[in-house]
């Protein structure tokens, strides 16, 4: 399956107005294009010297009615929406300038930052994605508030949430994501929601100035008398209030049954991309809020600050199926047994690619090398790094038609970090550092078993015509 490698940002800006939920404040947002690297960035342009605030967890101050940012006195209030979508939607670098302290709430979901995503389109940057893959499980809990959250290693993001609120209305809710490809339909419309009792507290305390009734789901979990439902029509300055649809206030239809889940689900993947890095995990949360979000974040971040060598770690998922198999590989290399190492390629881009080379007892090297302790060879994990670098460069060529053959220049920076073993996996990822010019290919070369690296080369090669 080929991944989307390289970074994205938008093709052009686009300019969203609203009010702020919590503030009131009419806003302009406008969300730009951004150079490669650049990552998510708020800029507070009313203010003085016009501020930037970093999409990072460690800029979170407050998460009580959403995810505030702030650096230097600068806030930028409810992040999550935007962040959601701008990664839902495949952006890697924006910059979100913004002429006040909260981001427009909206219909409470992410839908119109999703639809002006789409208008305006992406554009692919010449600079590649850099991922995040675990190889153990990142639990976090918080047993006052009986949340529990854990990543476990996946090939993809994945994310299931699970609610229970002890509501009669609600219920217990489940929703899951599987891949980012989904968020458009699945989870950017679904929008953000409260019961009753809460909005009456934060009314009372002067804490949504720009709430609506078109932006939230209201959850009713009582009975109302009329004189409460008079009393709700003056807050929300509306004709006339009832409650519709299964306890959920004067709104309307619910898009999907699990749409408080769904919800949550947004938030957590807004949350998250204060991280930093996308990541490759399985996702599951039980009682998600803000606060356990951004503590997860912050718990997943130091683990990446303190396994750096696994950015961008290939994932083997054996029940995807290969770009290239054997069939194809033994037609543009010249090599074969006992010296084709190559037996599969799981991912491929123009300047990238990842193969796989099972390692069994059966091989002859291991007659030899060394019978009674087989480990096999630094020699041949290098040779079969450069046979994966010829599947890309030969098929970038023009394929087996084409009848080029590579042949090694120079090895630099070899090293070796661990033995790989008979029923060892070693997923093999090579890298082009430079455009091939005149025939000459520089790469660089990292092979794994699991996601622990055990070699690692430049490696440069010539691309040279068949006799």
């Amino acid at each position: 399956m080929i991944q989307p490698l390289n970074q994205h940002t938008l093709s052009q800006e686009f300019v969203i107005e609203g009010v702020g939920l919590h503030t009131g404040v009419k806003s302009t947002m406008t969300v730009k294009p951004a150079s490669p690297g650049h990552g998510f960035k708020f800029q507070r342009v009313d203010l003085p010297g016009q501020p930037v605030i970093k999409a990072d967890v460690d800029y979170v101050t407050d998460t009580s009615r959403g995810t505030t940012l702030e650096l230097n006195g600068a806030k930028v209030a409810t992040v999550e929406h935007i962040l959601a979508a701008l990664t839902g939607m495949g952006v890697d670098n924006a910059l979100i300038e913004i002429n006040a302290e909260e981001i427009p709430i909206m219909d409470g979901s992410a839908k119109a930052f999703v639809d002006a995503i789409e208008h305006v389109g992406l554009e692919e940057q010449n600079a590649r994605k850099i991922f995040f893959s675990i190889d153990t499980n990142i639990s976090f809990t918080d047993d006052e508030k009986n949340v529990e959250m854990v990543a476990t290693p996946s090939p993809e993001f994945k994310v299931t949430t699970l609610i229970d609120f002890n509501s009669n209305v609600l219920g217990t809710q489940h929703a899951y994501l599987k891949g980012l490809k989904s968020f458009k339909k699945e989870i950017a419309p679904c929008r953000t929601f409260c019961f009753l009792h809460e909005i009456e507290y934060l009314y009372t305390h002067n804490l949504i100035k720009g709430g609506d009734l078109d932006n939230a789901i209201v959850v009713v979990d009582r009975v109302l008398e009329n004189d409460e439902l008079e009393k709700l029509a003056k807050m929300f300055n509306k004709p006339n209030i009832e409650v519709k649809q299964e306890g959920i206030l004067n709104n309307l239809k619910l898009h999907f049954s699990n749409e408080a889940a769904r919800h949550k689900l947004l938030d957590i993947i807004g949350d998250l991309a204060l991280i930093g890095y996308p990541i490759k995990a399985n996702i599951i949360a039980y009682r998600p809020g803000h606060k356990t979000n951004v503590a997860f974040a912050k718990k997943i971040k130091e683990y990446i600050k303190k396994n750096k060598n696994m950015l961008d770690v290939p994932v083997y998922d054996p029940n995807i199926p290969a770009i290239f198999d054997i069939n194809y590989i033994s037609q543009l290399l010249p090599h074969r047994y006992p010296f084709l190492l190559v037996d599969k390629i799981i991912e491929l881009s123009d300047n990238h690619i990842v193969g796989v080379k099972n390692v069994t007892f059966n091989e002859p090297m291991f007659t030899g090398h060394f019978p009674d302790n087989p480990v096999f060879p630094g020699v041949l994990q290098l040779e079969a790094l450069a046979q994966t670098g010829g599947v890309l460069v030969l098929n970038n060529q023009g394929g087996p038609e084409k009848k080029f053959d590579t042949y090694f220049l120079k090895i630099d920076n070899a090293r070796f970090k661990q033995k790989v073993m008979p029923g060892d996996t070693l997923i093999m990822k090579m890298e082009l550092t430079q455009p091939i010019r005149r025939g000459i290919c520089e790469m660089k070369g990292s092979a794994y078993v699991g996601n622990k690296l055990v070699c690692e080369a430049d490696l440069m090669a010539q691309i040279v015509p068949r006799a």
